[in-house]
C-alpha cells in the first residue's frame, strides 16, 4: 500500500504502461486509422470529399450542375469547406481512437 497522497501513482503507472503499448503499436494504429475513411460536404452535399485517417483526401465528387453554373468561385469555395469538413472529420477519427487507446485520457500532443 502505497503513503496517503500517492495513491494516484498506480494510476500513473497503468497510464504509462499504456502509453508504451500505444508507442509500441503506433504502426499498426496508422495503417488501421488509413483504412477508415470519412465523409465530408459542402453545399448541402453539392461537393463531397473521402478523407483517410492520413487526413488525405482520397476522392472528390462535384455535383455536374455546379460546374455546368460556370461559377467558378462559389465552386472553389465549396471545394475548400468541403476539405476542411472532411480534414476535421478525420481529425477527430484520429482523436476519438487514441482516446480509446489512453482509457479517455486527455494527454495534449497524442489526443488533442
Amino acid at each position: 500500500m502505497l503513503p496517503k497522497g500517492l495513491g494516484g501513482l498506480g494510476d500513473f503507472a497503468n497510464i504509462m504502461k499504456n502509453l508504451n503499448e500505444v508507442r509500441n503499436n503506433m504502426d499498426e494504429i496508422k495503417e488501421e486509422l488509413a483504412s477508415k475513411t470519412v465523409e465530408g460536404s459542402s453545399g448541402g452535399g453539392l461537393v463531397t470529399v473521402i478523407m483517410n485517417g492520413k487526413l488525405e483526401m482520397v476522392s472528390i465528387n462535384i455535383d455536374p450542375n455546379i460546374i455546368s453554373a460556370g461559377d467558378q468561385p462559389m465552386v472553389e469555395t465549396l471545394i475548400v469547406a468541403a476539405v476542411n469538413d472532411g480534414i476535421t472529420k478525420a481529425q477527430n477519427l484520429l482523436k476519438d481512437k487514441m482516446q480509446d487507446i489512453t482509457g479517455g485520457m486527455d494527454i495534449p500532443g497524442l489526443t488533442s
